[in-house]
This record gives structure tokens, C-alpha cells and sequence, in this order.
């Protein structure tokens, strides 16, 4: 897993900060290479770029290069509470045991590559990290539900930000997909940006080893 400047390495998706009166987060979404065209998508014109996103991108279009990032280690995790398509709540800062946070969308091609790598992550360290997988849809459940309806993603939740508000604590609109992992205090240890393949003993070191080396550091 690579280590570098988050701007210089694709794919992504960058989520704008733009302030627009009386309405949602503007949401724009960046190209994955020559290859992909994902469109510009906000509240007015979201419907027009899902149906013009095909998200079943074959995986070998999509390079899984995600950037490794610990310069916000330490950081707390974010005070905000997402919702189930079920009505379920679930405030992120009282989940209390280490937390890998992925925001996502089902229009970001590089997101729904990742989906099945973290289902499979999730299966493989339950009991010892609790993977998050959180929709930045702004359409939510009516896209959310029938996305797993037609996948098998057994280990993964399907939480909801219905008003991005957890995309924006992270600087003002954060690249797509983004994993983050905490600790059980809810600790930031790093955070990749873009797509990872989350599938690989490599990505399973990298959770368990940065848990181990904070629980030494924390023992010390």
C-alpha cells in the first residue's frame, strides 16, 4: 500500500465543498482515467449521472492503487450518527471496538470494484474489527437497497449518510472511496484514499498491525 500525496493518485472520486443555498452538498464526481467518465452529480442532477454511470465496471479497468495516509492519525472519529434503510441509527464515536469506516457511493466505479474486497475483509476479521461501510448516495435506500439486492455482500451494512454530513467533517468533501480505521477509542490510525484491494493478506496486515502496534503504544 502506497504512501503519497492523495491528489496525484487516481482513481477517485472528489466529493466539492461548494456552499449552495437551500440545498445539498453539490457532489462532483472526477473521473478514473481515460477509461471511466462518471459525470457531475448533485441533487439536481444526480438521477441524469446514475443513469449514465454503468457500475459494473469490469475490476481490470479499475486500478486498485489506494494511497495509504497517516497524517491525520490521532484524529477522533466523527460525532455523527448514519442511518439503516430500516430506520436504525448508529452513532459512530459510541461504537466502542475498532471500526475500519469506508464512505462510498454507487455511482463511484472504483467504490462498488472495492465492495466485494471488503466483504470479504469483513468476513475475515470478525471479532476483531467492525467494518463500516457508509453510503454518500444522495438518492440513499431507493439506490442503496436494490445496489445489494443484486450483489452478495453478506458481511457488509448498509448505512446511510442522507445528508453527507459525515463526508464533509472529513476536510470539506473527501475522495471516494475513503477507508479510515480506528482504534477502539476511536482513534485514527490512517486512512486510504481511493480504491484498495482489500482482499490481500497485505490489507489484513496493515489492519491488525497498526492495531497491535497502537495497543503496545497505548501499554508503554
Amino acid at each position: 500500500m502506497a504512501e503519497g500525496p492523495s491528489a496525484n493518485l487516481p482513481p477517485h472520486i472528489a466529493l466539492e465543498d461548494v456552499s449552495l443555498a437551500n440545498s445539498r452538498p453539490f457532489l462532483i464526481c472526477l473521473a478514473a482515467g481515460a477509461a471511466l467518465s462518471l459525470g457531475a452529480c448533485d441533487n439536481g442532477a444526480e438521477d441524469e449521472a446514475q443513469e449514465n454511470v454503468d457500475v459494473a465496471v469490469p475490476s481490470e479497468t479499475i486500478e486498485l492503487t489506494g494511497s495509504m495516509d497517516t497524517s491525520f492519525a490521532g484524529e477522533t472519529i466523527p460525532e455523527v450518527t448514519v442511518v439503516n434503510p430500516a430506520g436504525e441509527e448508529l452513532l459512530l464515536s459510541d461504537v466502542g471496538e475498532p471500526v475500519l469506516l469506508n464512505l462510498w457511493a454507487t455511482w463511484c466505479a472504483p467504490c462498488v470494484v472495492e465492495m466485494p474486497l471488503l466483504d470479504e475483509l469483513a468476513a475475515d476479521l470478525e471479532g476483531q474489527v467492525r467494518v463500516v461501510t457508509v453510503s454518500e448516495d444522495m438518492r440513499g435506500a431507493d439506490v442503496v437497497e436494490p445496489f445489494f439486492a443484486e450483489r452478495d455482500l453478506p458481511n457488509l451494512p448498509q448505512w446511510l449518510d442522507p445528508d453527507n454530513e459525515l463526508a464533509f467533517t472529513f476536510g470539506g468533501g473527501p475522495v471516494l472511496p475513503l477507508t479510515v480505521l480506528y482504534d477502539a477509542e476511536g482513534n485514527e490510525l490512517w486512512r486510504v484514499i481511493g480504491a484498495y484491494d482489500w482482499g490481500t493478506e497485505e490489507a489484513r496486515a496493515q489492519v491488525l498491525d497498526a492495531l497491535s502496534e497502537e495497543s503496545a503504544d497505548s501499554e508503554s
